[in-house]
């Protein structure tokens, strides 16, 4: 804030110069207190002077006693899982209320490294929603899978000083941390003391003692109400997570008393659009967490001020004197929606749909693009038969959690075959980056395709090719698609692409509007319903399965990883 706004802020407090804008009739928030108050809101620039009786305005919008709340903050969230760029992200978000989020570019920035974290922050510039980054820690997430590039705490320190760089993301190296070994400890070291995000999911006892103490002070990766209350417990802010494949909310809502409801926060992680359009983004967390028992206060104060203290961030998250007017009007908390959304001060929507100027900034994406590299020549699908039973990913409805069994293998001919009559598909991770013509093989159990394959350039965290299929050529079909389209989603049978999905962002992002994604999305996921998938959305649990920091059983283009012991494990069981 300059000196003359400053002034000006000051002027309209004490009330010797009107307001910009004056809110009247509000039933303010107060997310300090937990109480609702009567009152106006004087607003000069983009920041609230007073919160009161008696003030005046060059402007003045009287809300008739509806609800006035904090701007909504989404503490942990990857805007490459909308499938958006940063400005279409915004464009869906916005008009629902929320006008802050904490993004980790790690899904970028394992493609493209330092360039698809500067390109996250280019693109995000001058938006009605504020993106703060918290720098990937975890690229790649583990030695296990190949990435396309490689961020040590060197390359990382380099860009802690940009503008709206927080600190860490979550760190996913868990062991790195609790043992303090080489690559993991450098990271720690260099941001201890600045904002490390956690990530632990079932971590517990002195593993998890050891964590919190090297450095990670929230987690959104909590699946039940006693896994929340034990990182509360430690000074860790519980984010509570409902995202597309991993819905986690409604299972930790037990845990949040009275007494701690202010170490809790909410979280979207991965949202795909037609979640985001339909149900929404914090909005829907919040509707959800009220419909389901918690106090439609204690709600809000984890939308916005929770928010805004687990991450330092002092300027926003509350109706007050000196905050940023970040506001959303609402004639109802318990069925909360966003008829009007202020961004530091200036209405940006209205009734759920943007309003007045959006700029967007120009942004030179020339480094983000063409990062599908592979010989289809090379691709090999094969297992040959080395025994009778094969270890088999178990994957778990709304979980990014798998599990594993051990399944008799379907043999033809001297291999291992997929069997969909018993839901055994193919798995493979096929290595995009670097062109090494890595190919991980196993099996999936629970994606209940009957015919076909599907397959996707999003394959968390590496975003390898992941595909998983009832036949070997309509993998191929799928796995070519993906890279002639440079990145994207695919269903296919036979020889036949059925619906794609084009990402030519890092194989990860559109350049086309929200809307239009959603149209190809749902396209994709009907053609997958024919295929005999019968999940809410395939799509994204294929794209969470060779993520090696998640128990249980995961694919890699490295080969099949048992989470728990962290190394590989034989496809084949003896």
């Amino acid at each position: 804030m300059d000196k003359q706004a400053f002034l000006h802020l000051l002027a309209v407090a004490r009330g010797d110069e009107p307001a910009d804008l004056l809110l009247k009739n509000a039933k303010v928030v107060n997310v300090f207190t937990g109480e609702i108050l009567e009152a106006d809101v004087a607003l000069a620039g983009e920041w609230i002077a007073a919160v009161g009786e008696g003030y005046e305005g060059e402007a003045i919008i009287d809300l008739e006693g509806s609800y006035l709340i904090p701007g909504l903050i989404d503490t942990h969230v990857h805007i490459e899982s909308s499938m958006v760029t940063p400005p279409q992200f915004a464009r869906a978000i916005v008009p629902r209320g929320t006008t802050t989020v904490i993004a980790d570019p790690h899904e970028i920035a394992n493609v493209c490294g330092a360039e698809g974290i500067r390109y996250m922050l280019a693109a995000s510039e001058g938006l009605p929603l504020t993106v703060f980054i918290n720098l990937p820690s975890c690229v790649p997430a583990t030695h296990m899978g190949t990435s396309g590039a490689v961020l040590e705490a060197e390359d990382l320190l380099a860009l802690r000083d940009l503008p709206r760089v927080l600190g860490l993301a979550e760190f996913m190296n868990v062991p790195g941390a609790v043992l303090g070994l080489p690559g993991a400890l450098e990271k720690l070291l260099a941001f201890y003391g600045d904002h490390i995000d956690g990530h632990a999911p079932g971590i517990t006892g002195a593993w998890l003692q050891a964590y919190a103490a090297a450095g990670p002070s929230t987690d959104h990766e909590s699946m039940t109400a006693e896994e929340a209350l034990e990182k509360a417990r430690l000074g860790i802010y519980v984010l509570a997570r409902e995202a597309t494949a991993a819905k986690n909310l409604l299972a930790i809502l037990p845990a949040i008393t009275p007494a701690n409801s202010r170490r809790f926060a909410f979280a979207t992680d991965d949202r795909h659009p037609a979640d985001l359009l339909h149900e929404g983004h914090i909005d829907h967390l919040l509707r959800l967490a009220i419909a389901n028992g918690l106090p439609p206060i204690t709600a809000v104060q984890m939308a916005t001020l929770n928010a805004a203290e687990a991450f330092g961030l002092k300027d926003r998250g509350a109706i007050a004197p000196g905050r940023r007017a970040d506001l959303v009007v609402t004639p109802s908390l318990e069925a909360f929606s966003a008829e009007i959304v202020f961004s530091g001060g200036r209405i940006v929507a209205r009734e759920g749909h943007p309003f007045g100027a959006w700029s967007e900034p120009p942004v030179d994406d020339r480094a983000v693009r063409d990062t599908v590299h592979l010989d289809p020549a090379r691709l090999s699908f094969r297992i040959p038969a080395q025994g009778t039973r094969l270890r088999v990913i178990q994957l778990i409805p709304d979980q990014v959690v798998t599990g594993e069994v051990v399944m008799e293998a379907k043999i033809v001919d001297g291999e291992a075959v997929a069997d969909p009559a018993r839901d055994m598909l193919k798995l493979a991770v096929v290595e995009r980056h670097r062109g090494t013509g890595n190919v991980g093989l196993g099996f999936i159990h629970g994606l209940g395709l009957k015919r076909g394959a599907i397959a996707g350039s999003v394959g968390h965290d590496c975003h390898n090719i992941t595909v998983a299929g009832a036949d070997d050529r309509s993998m191929r079909t799928a796995v070519e698609a993906i890279a002639a389209m440079g990145g994207g989603l695919v269903a296919a049978e036979g020889d036949r692409v059925l619906a794609e999905v084009p990402l030519p962002i890092a194989g990860l992002m559109s350049d086309a509007p929200l809307t239009e994604v959603e149209t190809q999305m749902e396209a994709l996921l009907q053609a997958v319903r024919e295929l005999g998938s019968p999940l809410h959305d395939p799509m994204m649990q294929l794209g969470f399965l060779a993520l090696e920091v998640i128990p249980k059983l995961k694919l890699t283009d490295q080969g099949l990883v048992d989470v728990d012991k962290f190394d590989f494990v034989p496809l084949w069981v003896e």
